[in-house]
């Protein structure tokens, strides 16, 4: 049985009778970290946007778990935590009471114990669990909203844009993160436009532009993708 997760094969997406994807095809196994690299309109968003199941393929398609997206949107659902660029959770809460609000939405209720557990392991400092998400850093509400997708505990885990706007620190702690949940099994598709970041954390990188895949960097056996080639390719338009 195949471990591939997630699989897009000629994807193309067209809205208004503009192409927006254009034969996009890649795909990530069990425990990989997919990194879709691009500038400003290239599609990374569109192509977060058609794996959730909020827009839909002219043609191709989009599958997790081997189930076509478009045809069976509850699987997203059902294996699909998805981090946006702006993470929306209520600034008149603490972190406890979003976390605790929003897994009783997806009828996923855990005790405070797991709770508490998903904030240290996110690195989120204890003093700041109870103060309301108004006061909080970007880089807090990102850890928050990892420790809600840690104990949602779907196997899927989507993430558009994730790093823009923190420092380096909240970044290196955010990598490594994100590489520990691959570690431990969970298939990751992220959409950035940091080249280094990306070659940091992916297994693969597929570089877009233009709704198109110009470019796909794997990563040796031992060590991370080749920063400046992806960062030669991405930024003088050069086909790898």
């Amino acid at each position: 049985m195949s471990d591939v997760v997630i699989s897009a094969a000629d994807l193309c997406v067209t809205v208004q009778s503009k192409q927006i994807l254009k034969n996009v095809s890649f795909s990530a196994r069990k425990g990989e970290v997919l990194a879709l690299l691009g500038g400003n309109g290239a599609g990374k968003s569109t192509t977060v946007k058609t794996f959730l199941g909020l827009m839909t393929p002219s043609s191709g398609s989009a599958l997790l778990a081997g189930v076509d997206v478009s045809k069976s949107p509850d699987i997203v659902r059902q294996k699909v935590a998805y981090l946006p660029e702006s993470v929306m959770l209520y600034s008149h809460l603490s972190a406890i009471e979003n976390i605790r609000y929003f897994l009783s939405l997806a009828g996923k209720p855990q005790t405070d114990d797991a709770i508490s557990a998903a904030l240290q392991r996110v690195a989120l400092q204890e003093s700041a669990w109870h103060s309301l998400l108004g006061g909080y850093s970007k880089g807090m509400r990102q850890k928050t909203a990892i420790a809600l997708a840690l104990l949602r505990e779907a196997p899927i885990l989507f993430l558009d844009e994730p790093t823009s706007g923190l420092d380096p620190v909240a970044i290196d702690e955010f990598n490594r993160l994100v590489s520990q949940l691959a570690g431990q099994g969970a298939t990751v598709l992220m959409v950035t436009h940091d080249v280094y970041g990306a070659c940091h954390v992916a297994n693969r990188i597929g570089l877009l532009r233009d709704g198109e895949i110009v470019g796909m960097f794997d990563a040796p056996a031992q060590g991370n993708i080749d920063s400046e080639a992806v960062h030669s390719a991405f930024t003088q338009g050069v086909k790898a």
